[in-house]
């Protein structure tokens, strides 16, 4: 596994950032790692590139452990903070030569990731005249430079115009078809659109562990109908696989089940044996924003 996590807790004080966490991540694997403000998403990523302890639980990442072997750590990860630390009067270059010269890699090296994240046309630029998305594209040729195995990479697309986004979110893909992505987001549809996997952490607890394929082709099911009579919702949960009815408005129904049976035809059978009629009748696969609301709203 490249990252291995096992019952983590981190305490500030009274509070507890992470709760017992534990998870695995494999590779190649992109895994977006979503939770509401105050989750504990930056404590976890700190802890696994060894910026701050755990207070007890254990990890590894490429085999090595974030306790005893913490140099090790740094050099097999390529991290990129919430808040990319860069010296804008450096030019692009100069600031990536500088941290080559840190990481012992090769000038050759200092190329390829230039090219890599799309730098060329502002190599010869000040760090401080480029726009945010550029900058992000800096952070991430320097978390790349010493080719690492995994990256860790703290909320990558904030601030970022639409096009920005998805330059990003392509050379994140690229990136992780031969590596370890890692990376915390507020935006679901980037999530959707790059990851295989996503984690949801809420008040320093993992609520949700799902792959999207699972995500999308799970149990839950919820069916949109629109009859031409108001319903009881007493009568719609008497229905087999019925785990909760909701009315939206007027006459249209949100029916959830728990079955990979396609149910329509049981919300047709129980209109027609009540003598209603049906105006739309659809099946709507639950998103990952309805989850991600589901399991972290108080």
């Amino acid at each position: 596994m490249s990252i291995k996590v096992e019952q983590l807790t981190k305490v500030y004080g009274t509070q507890k950032a992470l709760d017992n966490i534990t998870f695995s991540v494999g590779k190649p694997e992109i895994v977006g790692f979503l939770g509401p403000n105050g989750a504990g998403k930056s404590t976890m990523m700190k802890i696994l590139t060894t910026y701050i302890d755990a207070s007890s639980g254990d990890a590894e990442v490429n085999g090595f452990n974030i306790r005893r072997q913490s140099n090790q750590v740094q050099q097999s990860v390529g991290y990129l903070p919430e808040h990319n630390p860069l010296y804008l009067d450096m030019y692009v270059k100069e600031y990536l030569t500088f941290n080559a010269d840190i990481y012992k890699v090769s000038k050759q090296r200092i190329a390829e990731v230039i090219e890599l994240t799309g730098l060329t046309p502002e190599v010869h630029k000040k760090i401080g005249q480029l726009s945010k998305g550029y900058r992000q594209r800096v952070g991430l040729a320097n978390a790349l430079l010493h080719d690492p195995e995994v990256l860790i990479l703290d909320e990558p697309t904030t601030g970022l115009d639409p096009n920005q986004l998805v330059s990003i979110r392509e050379l994140i893909k690229s990136i992780g078809k031969t590596k370890t992505v890692f990376l915390s987001t507020h935006i679901m549809q980037e999530v959707e659109a790059m990851c295989d996997r996503v984690i949801i952490i809420n008040k320093g607890q993992i609520v949700a562990d799902k792959t999207l394929k699972d995500l999308h082709t799970g149990n839950a099911q919820v069916i949109v109908v629109e009859f031409d009579f108001r319903v009881e919702d007493a009568f719609l949960l008497r229905l087999a696989h019925v785990t909760a009815v909701k009315n939206v408005y007027d006459f249209v129904y949100e029916i959830t089940f728990s079955t990979t049976e396609d149910m329509r035809p049981k919300v047709f059978d129980f209109a027609h044996d009540n003598e209603l009629k049906i105006l739309q009748l659809n099946k709507k696969n639950e998103s990952l924003e309805e989850l991600f609301r589901d399991l972290t709203q108080d």
